[in-house]
């Protein structure tokens, strides 16, 4: 784990957006003048996708991934200019918020700075061509870290934009070489002392495939020796699986508990329900009850917290990457007040340092505990938004439902649950 990553980074809540689609506008301003809102969500961190021109060559769709890169060290100029994004990001400080953006350094678009000026830094197919080693990204090209030269080029890269904002989100950090991930930390350090890291680490199967085609694919714990915070991708595929009735809510639970000892002491996880590249929680998740059982319960996990751009109005439409495709922020509902409910929870000091189990109960019921000391915090969450008695081990009394002030009662080591979250602090029995 990287020595310095504070456990209390797990009280943080971060805001991804894409600033393309955020607004009809697609502009830094057009963020800029929502800010007030996005603070009011509890937000701690904005991550905005990336913001650097994107590569009009083999460009999918019609405006193109913003992860096909064109230049490193400009601006994209549909968004704004430098002037306007540096104002954006004074104005996120001036609210108390950290801003981060996407690194995307395992590739860029064909027709690239990079690629101009230094096609030496790349990676060549044996006909000499530029290639990738990921086939269906065929709107990039890769670099190869094998250049000395590159790892200068990025980290002068980083050492820039670390001079204006706090952190940077790592697209598929595991394609890029530990050691230059390693330097890279060190160097910036020395900019923005404190700099935030989060790796996009990858699924196990991708790490496996990668690694039988030869190829050097960094594991979530090779990751943590560089990186602040990972995806949780890890156990992604598992919650897919149960959403889908294709593995039981104990495998799931497992999952969860088995990164409380393959992990360092102080590994920070980024839980979401949803992110740009998978579906809206709103279409995986169909059921009201079931969703908000599934939103407090992202919330009460160890780790940072992750909201997608959208999330707080119930979209079920996920924005595509490559054309303009608006945010329908009429959505299905409006729960911003149930994520500041939730906002208020996840700095509880449990939430950042405790011994963490989570069971699997009858009813497709999750039964987590957060404890430390002579006190615990512990959450029931009906995956069903089903109402049903559940065996806890806690001391009887009377509590409070920290997320409604509603007292829940604990009788004969049984507790009532109408199919809402219950989250509510108690002391060891």
């Amino acid at each position: 784990m990287a020595k310095n990553t504070d456990k209390n980074d797990r009280n943080q809540i971060m805001y991804s957006i894409f600033v393309r689609n955020y607004t009809a506008e697609g502009t830094f301003e057009g963020v800029r003048r929502d800010l007030d809102r996005i603070r009011g969500l509890g937000t701690d961190i904005i991550w905005l996708m990336p913001i650097h021109p994107t590569g009009e060559k083999c460009r999918k769709g019609t405006l193109g991934s913003p992860y096909a890169i064109r230049d490193y060290r400009a601006v994209n100029p549909e968004f704004g200019t430098l002037e306007d994004f540096q104002r954006l990001v004074d104005d996120i400080h001036a609210y108390g918020m950290k801003c981060v953006i996407d690194v995307v350094y395992n590739h860029t678009s064909p027709d690239s700075w990079l690629a101009e000026h230094h096609p030496e830094w790349f990676y060549h197919k044996p006909d000499g061509s530029f290639g990738n080693r990921v086939g269906e990204w065929w709107d990039v090209i890769d670099l190869d870290y094998s250049n000395p030269g590159l790892w200068d080029y990025q980290i002068d890269t980083l050492k820039y934009w670390a001079s204006m904002v706090d952190g940077f989100r790592c697209d598929v950090a595991p394609m890029v070489p530990l050691d230059f991930w390693l330097k890279a930390r060190a160097e910036v350090e020395q900019v923005r002392p404190g700099c935030f890291w989060l790796a996009e680490s990858v699924e196990p199967g991708f790490v496996r495939e990668g690694r039988a085609r030869g190829l050097k694919v960094l594991s979530d714990s090779e990751l943590y020796q560089a990186f602040d915070a990972c995806y949780d991708y890890d156990i992604f595929d598992t919650f897919k699986d149960y959403l889908a009735g294709e593995a039981p809510l104990e495998r799931y639970a497992e999952a969860v508990n088995r990164q409380e000892f393959i992990y360092p002491d102080n590994f920070i996880k980024l839980r979401f329900l949803e992110n740009h590249d998978r579906a809206r929680a709103a279409f995986a998740i169909p059921g009201v009850q079931a969703r908000q059982n599934w939103t407090a319960f992202l919330y009460f996990q160890k780790g940072m917290t992750l909201l997608y751009n959208g999330q707080e109005a119930e979209c079920v439409h996920r924005p595509s990457l490559f054309d303009k495709d608006d945010i329908d922020w009429r959505g299905q509902t409006d729960i911003t007040e149930e994520l500041k409910n939730l906002a208020r929870l996840k700095k509880h000091p449990l939430l950042a340092d405790s011994r963490y189990e989570v069971k699997a109960l009858p009813h497709d019921i999750l039964y987590a505990v957060h404890q430390k000391g002579d006190r615990q915090l512990a959450g029931i969450f009906s995956l069903r938004g089903e109402a049903s008695s559940v065996r806890v081990d806690l001391p009887d009394g009377v509590y409070t439902n920290l997320l409604t002030q509603a007292p829940v009662e604990v009788y004969e080591g049984v507790a009532s649950c109408a199919g809402l979250p219950l989250v509510f602090e108690a002391p060891l029995s």
